[in-house]
C-alpha cells in the first residue's frame, strides 16, 4: 500500500497526551525518560499535569514532536511499513523529517524546543497573533490582506487547511480590527486565536538566521524517504534542501491544503502521527482517501486492523 505519513503542528496539543502511550508501552516510557534528559525539562508533568507551560510555543513545539514520534514508534513495532512520502503540518515537517532520520530523536527535540524559542523571540513587542477565517475564497481574502498591507497594516495569509478555511497571520490589533471588514465581505467566521506568536509570515524574518544554523547542526546529510515541503510544495530528501526549504517555512504560508491535493493520486492513504486528529479532519474536505491516525491504543489498533 501506497501511505503518506502525516504529522500535526501546533493546535494539537492537550494535556494528557502520549499518556495512553506511556502506560501500555516501554518504548514511550524510554523515549519520554530521554526527552526529559535531553532538555532538563520534566516531561511527564508538562504533558500530563495542569501547568502553564504547555501552551508557550517553546514547550509545545517538543512536546507535539515527542507524541508524534512515540507514536510513529509503536506504529512501527507493531507493523512495519514504509511511507512513498512524508510530511507536515508546520512543526509537523519536522517531525516528519526526524521520523525520516533527517535527525536523531535527541536532536530533533533541542531543535523543536529552540525553533519554538525563536519564534517566541521574534514576536515579543510585536503584537503579534493570528486569526482563523471561514467562508472566504483563497483568492478574495489575499486581495483583501494585499489591499491591507498597502494601507499599513501587517496581516498576511499564513495557513492554508482547506477551501474556506485560512489562518492570517500578523499583529493582532491589525488583524482584531478586520473582524466586521471581513464579514462584510462574506466570511462565516473571523475568529482571533490564543496565540502569542505569528507563524509563517514575515513577523518571524528575524528568527531565520539563526534557525538555519541550528538546521546545519542538528540535521543529517539524508532521509530515507522523501519530504513534501509545506513552503513551496516541492520533494527533498537531503540536508542543503532541507535547511533552505524549513527555513523559508518559517516566513511563507503552510500550504497543506494544496499538498494533499497535488499528492492525493499517487498514494492509497495517509496516516497521521501524534495527538488527536486535526489533519484527519482536513483531509476529509481535501481527498476521497482514507486518512488514519495513531493518538492513542484504541486508534493505533484501529489503524493497524485497516491497514493490515
Amino acid at each position: 500500500m501506497r501511505c503518506a505519513f502525516i504529522f500535526p503542528g501546533q493546535g494539537s496539543q492537550a494535556k494528557g497526551m502520549g499518556k495512553d502511550f506511556y502506560d501500555n508501552f516501554s518504548i514511550a516510557k524510554e523515549l519520554f525518560e530521554c526527552a526529559s534528559d535531553t532538555l532538563g525539562l520534566d516531561m511527564k508533568h508538562l504533558l500530563f499535569e495542569e501547568n502553564d507551560k504547555l501552551d508557550l510555543t517553546q514547550y509545545t513545539q517538543p512536546a507535539i514532536f515527542l507524541v508524534s514520534y512515540i507514536a510513529h514508534s509503536v506504529f512501527q513495532n507493531e507493523l512495519s511499513l514504509s511511507p512513498t512520502l512524508s510530511l507536515g503540518h508546520s512543526l509537523g515537517e519536522v517531525s516528519a523529517v526526524a521520523v525520516a532520520g533527517g535527525a536523531s530523536f535527541e536532536n530533533a527535540l533541542r531543535l523543536t524546543h529552540q525553533r519554538g524559542g525563536l519564534m517566541a523571540k521574534a514576536c515579543e513587542g510585536q503584537d503579534a497573533g493570528m486569526m482563523v477565517i471561514v467562508g472566504l475564497a483563497d483568492g478574495v481574502l489575499e486581495e483583501f490582506c494585499s489591499a491591507q498591507r498597502e494601507s499599513g497594516k501587517k496581516v498576511w495569509c499564513a495557513n492554508y487547511n482547506g477551501d474556506g478555511q485560512v489562518v492570517l497571520a500578523g499583529k493582532k490589533s491589525d488583524l482584531a480590527s478586520l473582524e466586521a471588514p471581513l464579514k462584510e465581505l462574506g466570511a462565516k467566521r473571523a475568529l482571533l486565536l490564543a496565540m502569542s506568536v505569528a507563524s509563517h509570515c514575515p513577523l518571524l524574518e528575524s528568527a531565520c538566521g539563526e534557525f538555519e544554523a541550528l538546521l546545519e547542526e542538528y540535521l543529517e546529510p539524508k532521509m530515507t524517504n522523501p519530504i513534501l515541503s509545506n513552503a513551496s510544495l516541492e520533494l527533498y530528501e537531503d540536508k542543503a534542501q532541507a535547511k533552505t526549504l524549513l527555513t523559508q517555512q518559517l516566513v511563507m504560508p503552510v500550504l497543506y491544503k494544496q499538498s494533499i491535493q497535488k499528492i492525493s493520486s499517487e498514494v492509497d492513504a495517509f496516516i497521521e502521527f501524534g495527538n488527536g486528529s486535526v489533519l484527519k479532519g482536513l483531509n476529509k474536505r481535501l481527498s476521497d482517501k482514507p486518512t488514519y491516525n495513531v493518538s492513542d491504543v484504541a486508534t493505533l489498533k484501529e489503524s493497524i486492523a485497516n491497514l493490515s
